[in-house]
């Protein structure tokens, strides 16, 4: 597991390597605008299983995805103009929407030709590294499951200590704000529900 510090001054060249690392397939701790997230190529079948391993996680439970814009969005889900003009208003930011999917993805992303989580966030360094490696990336907090997700980098590292799957590299930028993960809002039902607040 490599440890790299994020800063100010080296931002283009540790999003560099972490689009390198993706495009590889492999799973990195990052900072989002909620906690730390376990990120990786959200088509890629391998990556994702391995997403899964690191949070000790049944692929019962569906994870949802960071896209860079509403058109990578249009491309994955079914989104109608009503849909689209809520979404403008909420994203980027700490909101996902569940909606309808248009691909298959792997195992554990979303439940299959029912529905895809779907977020942009509000992050630089996500949204650089989205732009760069041009695919939906997983959006899943970095622990392993039953355990709560973190803003301290430190706790996040801890949970990972003498685990058999690891994630891959991590990305340190020291802790975040304090925040909870995103609201999940149910777009496939009408009205509207709120999955988690």
């Amino acid at each position: 597991m490599r440890i790299l510090k994020l800063s100010q001054k080296n931002l283009k060249e540790i999003v560099e390597i972490a689009a390198k690392s993706i495009q590889q397939g492999k799973v990195l701790v990052c900072p989002t605008d909620t906690v730390y997230g376990l990120v990786c190529d959200a088509t890629n079948e391998k990556a994702v299983e391995k997403v899964f391993k690191i949070k000790r996680r049944v692929a019962k439970k569906p994870i949802p995805i960071f896209v860079k814009d509403t058109k990578m969005a249009k491309k994955l889900a079914k989104i109608d103009k009503k849909q689209e003009k809520f979404l403008k208003s909420v994203w980027p930011g700490k909101v996902t929407v569940v909606l309808r999917p248009k691909k298959k993805f792997p195992k554990g992303i979303g439940k299959p030709k029912k529905e895809i989580g779907l977020r942009i966030p509000n992050y630089k360094f996500i949204n650089q590294l989205l732009s760069i490696v041009d695919c939906p990336l997983t959006g899943t907090s970095a622990n392993i499951s039953g355990k709560p997700p973190s803003t301290k980098i430190k706790e996040v590292l801890e949970q990972f200590k003498n685990q058999k799957s690891l994630p891959d590299l991590v990305i340190d930028v020291g802790n975040l704000k304090p925040s909870k993960p995103s609201t999940v809002i149910d777009l496939t039902t009408s009205p509207p529900k709120i999955l988690r607040q």
